[in-house]
């Protein structure tokens, strides 16, 4: 059985991905961001997801995890912007703050976006957000008030989203976190 270990970021929505996945039919586990590398693997995940949270001040290894650990990762919300940073991008306050309904238009569908398109309803905060792709990566959505709405590493299966997936506000929201699992299973 495909196994993903959801990073908690302290983000209010870190028990809904977990739960989100878990319903997936997904051995799905929710584990602290202050875990060693070695720890990680020893619970043998196919993949990882780094959940949103409330600041870059309280992200433990996630940056580490980025770097060192070679699975599948997709960011949500903060795990989004630190997977930009840690790989050189920038992120900074955006100008619609908190959460709300945002129109996501889907520019490249590849494999996490895939028959998803070509716009989708999302719920999503932007009192942060990627402003600065990193140059590695490739822009796979934007919308009308953020550039970077997603995005992924251009040789690693690395990929981020600034919405929330795993609430019922955003559309195809399990289909995204299905094609992440597939991603899983095919690595």
């Amino acid at each position: 059985m495909t196994s993903i270990l959801v990073i908690n970021n302290y983000g209010q929505f870190a028990h809904l991905i977990h739960r989100a996945v878990r319903d997936l039919n997904v051995d799905s586990e929710l584990v602290k961001n202050t875990l060693g590398v070695d720890e990680l693997f020893r619970r043998d995940p196919d993949g990882l997801i780094l959940s949103g949270g409330p600041t870059m001040d309280r992200i433990g290894n996630c940056k580490l995890y980025v770097k060192e650990i070679d699975l599948p990762i997709l960011g949500i919300c903060l795990g989004h912007q630190l997977i930009a940073e840690t790989f050189g991008g920038t992120v900074s306050k955006g100008a619609s703050g908190g959460y709300a309904h945002v129109v996501v238009e889907i520019i490249e569908p590849d494999d996490i976006l895939v028959d998803m398109g070509p716009i989708i309803n999302t719920w999503a905060s932007h009192a942060d957000e990627v402003n600065r792709l990193p140059k590695d990566f490739t822009l796979l959505a934007r919308s009308e008030i953020c550039e970077v709405e997603a995005m992924k590493h251009l040789n690693k299966p690395i990929y981020g989203v600034q919405w929330h997936p795993e609430v019922a506000q955003t559309e195809s929201g399990n289909a995204l976190l299905l094609n992440f699992v597939k991603i899983c299973e095919e690595r």
